[in-house]
């Protein structure tokens, strides 16, 4: 299950500290980890805590003193961290964290949507989403790669699908060797160097340095905008970096997803895309299939790299298109229209000529999305092209009214 594929390869990763609290349906990762410490298959320190926000917490102050550090949540347990998810993100802490994606309260609903995730999109941590099994373990490894690369040194959290990935048993490929997964990592974390009064410090909370250094401190506005800066520089650096690795992995295992950032699906002569992100991007390229075979000319491009946003490869796939669709699988807040819709119609906004773009809400709580329901969602896009029906911002997609 995806979950399980989740926690060995955090195993395979020579982690030093978990930490977490259980919440459905996130707990089998931990659950599983927990297990392999008990019986001696791991030897990192597992702290259980009374809280989410207590789990990243502990976090924090490890990976501040150099450690290699994992955890995984859900939906309102997402939301209680989100006061230090902005904390480790601004003090460049390279945590790793899976993120099994969950509607949020209320009312009260344990099944898969992406609104969780889309309330912690502007934290600062690089947001990598999967569309299934494989791709989270391969895509938890290559996150604790991103995450400590000395140009980017910021927190990483791995998305799956709650239910739909998390708890579905697919056949996987794992690297059969642990030693190659840390040979690939580079061996255990190695801590940045920073230069402080003209010397040259680790950077983190070692006793052992020559200065101390302080995490964290209360910043006036005199430097406050500077360190931000430099915080917006990791983000800047991370989707060449995710591309590095995307193929420094792909040399490893024969795997890779697209460029890393965006995965494109034929796309070559595409009048009408779909753009979608996680496991309902299976269905699509299903649909895409018979559609294909029927004339239809449609494409789609899975978002797999979310934050930061990678708006050059979104235009670069789009620009020759006529009509998008960008299905998003989370509540719109009141905008114009759901998160990842926004993004895509604000990334093609320069062109000269832009193709039109609609926006479909779709699957909360859980709901299925169907290949039937999918497939009438992109004949209405050629009803678009075509000039048969009037463009639309955005429509419910299965809903009853």
């Amino acid at each position: 299950m995806g979950d399980e594929a989740v926690a060995y390869a955090v195993k395979q990763c020579d982690v030093d500290v978990v930490s977490a609290f259980p919440i459905t349906p996130q707990t089998i990762i931990v659950e599983r980890l927990s297990e392999y410490k008990a019986n001696g298959e791991a030897d990192f320190e597992f702290i259980p805590v009374e809280s989410e926000h207590s789990a990243l917490s502990v976090l924090v102050g490890a990976a501040a003193a150099g450690a290699r550090c994992f955890t995984a949540t859900s939906s309102q347990g997402l939301l209680l961290m989100n006061e230090i998810l902005w904390i480790a993100a601004s003090m460049r802490l390279p945590i790793v964290m899976a993120i099994v994606m969950r509607a949020v309260s209320g009312p009260i609903n344990i099944h898969c949507d992406h609104t969780d995730l889309m309330s912690v999109r502007d934290t600062g941590w690089i947001l990598l989403v999967t569309e299934n099994v494989q791709e989270a373990y391969d895509t938890v490894i290559q996150a604790f790669k991103i995450a400590e690369h000395p140009d980017v040194l910021l927190p990483v959290i791995v998305g799956l699908d709650g239910f739909v990935v998390s708890h579905t048993a697919e056949d996987i490929e794992v690297i059969a060797n642990d030693e190659d997964v840390r040979k690939f990592l580079g061996g255990h974390r190695k801590v940045p160097k920073i230069t402080v009064a003209g010397k040259e410090v680790e950077f983190s909370l070692n006793p052992k340095n020559p200065f101390p250094l302080t995490f964290g401190p209360f910043d006036m506005f005199d430097y406050y905008f500077e360190h931000k800066r430099s915080q917006f520089v990791g983000l800047e650096n991370a989707p060449r970096v995710v591309e590095q690795v995307n193929r420094e992995y792909a040399e490893l295992t024969g795997r890779s997803y697209g460029n890393g950032r965006i995965e494109t699906y034929r796309m070559e002569d595409a009048e009408v895309a779909v753009v979608i992100m996680g496991s309902a991007a299976g269905t699509a390229k299903d649909v895409i299939d018979e559609m294909r075979e029927e004339g239809y000319k449609i494409g789609l491009v899975r978002i797999r790299l979310y934050r930061p946003f990678p708006y050059q490869d979104v235009v670069e796939a789009l620009k020759d298109v006529k009509v998008v669709g960008v299905f998003d699988r989370a509540q719109h807040g009141g905008a114009m229209g759901g998160p990842l819709f926004l993004d895509v119609r604000a990334a093609l906004y320069d062109l000269d000529r832009r193709p039109v773009v609609v926006n479909y809400i779709y699957g909360l709580g859980g709901r299925d999305l169907t290949p039937s329901l999918l497939r009438s969602a992109c004949e209405e896009l050629f009803d678009i092209a075509k000039g048969k029906k009037k463009p639309f911002i955005m429509k419910y997609l299965g809903l009853r009214e």
